[in-house]
């Protein structure tokens, strides 16, 4: 049984991770509650490592892991970009997860808002290629998380090659998300390169549904690489930027399209 309490943590996880910040007074009265109510439980919550309070409120956590790369890395660039369309995707994600489930993760900056999204829950088996992902995961004791093997590819923390391969391969999984380069909407789904590509390609592959997530500025854009068609994918989450024009396409295409 899911107690108060339990409730009002889910619910405040819920809005930081939708709007990026919460303030007390306002969550108090979204809520019904006191102000004092939502102090205590972003207290509880910071002290899970969920969040970091603020004077009046509360944001996400700053992960150390990428401060030795502030200043030099294409990802934290990247991950600064979009922030809170790729959060609001990554929600609309995470929420389609049950208790129980496998689920493949990729590498990319909308992937990993995805596994921020899922940092809070329980018995859920996440397989990742992403150092990154498995880093930021690695202290949620609900979950069960795996990191491929493989040759690191640089400031991207992707694990690539055979040998991540041949890990993603010993799995099924429930679902598979996808960051992606470029998806179009008669040619499929892109990427950069080609070993990211072939990773990616065995994570759909063994995926009962594959999700591809992508902010508005990848939808009909080509990459080098074949990924995969479009008929391989169960569903695109995007942002509402998107142009109506380019959504139409993917369901013109019979691709089921979210837009948050």
């Amino acid at each position: 049984m899911v107690t108060e309490t339990k409730a009002r943590h889910e619910k405040l996880l819920h809005h930081l991770l939708k709007d990026g910040a919460i303030d007390v007074e306002l969550m108090a009265v979204e809520l019904g509650v006191s102000a004092s109510t939502v102090r205590r439980g972003l207290r509880d919550l910071e002290n899970r490592g969920l969040l970091r309070r603020t004077h009046g409120g509360a944001v996400p956590v700053e992960t150390s892991f990428y401060e030795p790369f502030r200043y030099d890395a294409s990802f934290v660039q990247q991950d600064a970009v979009r922030t809170d369309e790729k959060r609001r995707i990554g929600l609309a994600a995470a929420e389609l997860v049950q208790e129980g489930e496998i689920v493949a993760i990729s590498a990319g900056t909308t992937a990993t808002q995805v596994a921020r999204c899922l940092r809070h829950r329980s018995g859920i088996t996440i397989v990742t290629n992403a150092v990154n992902v498995a880093m930021e995961l690695s202290n949620s004791s609900g979950l069960r998380v795996i990191s491929t093997g493989g040759v690191l590819s640089g400031s991207w923390f992707s694990l690539l090659g055979p040998v991540a391969i041949r890990t993603v391969e010993e799995f099924f999984f429930d679902w598979a998300f996808i960051g992606v380069d470029g998806i179009h909407a008669s040619r499929g789904v892109t990427s950069h390169h080609q070993d990211e590509a072939a990773l990616n390609r065995a994570m759909i592959c063994h995926s009962r549904k594959a999700i591809a997530v992508a902010d508005h500025s990848k939808l009909n854009q080509l990459a080098r690489s074949h990924v995969s068609p479009l008929s391989d994918i169960s569903q695109l989450i995007t942002d509402t930027a998107a142009l109506p024009g380019d959504l139409d396409a993917f369901v013109e295409h019979g691709l089921k399209v979210e837009a948050v």
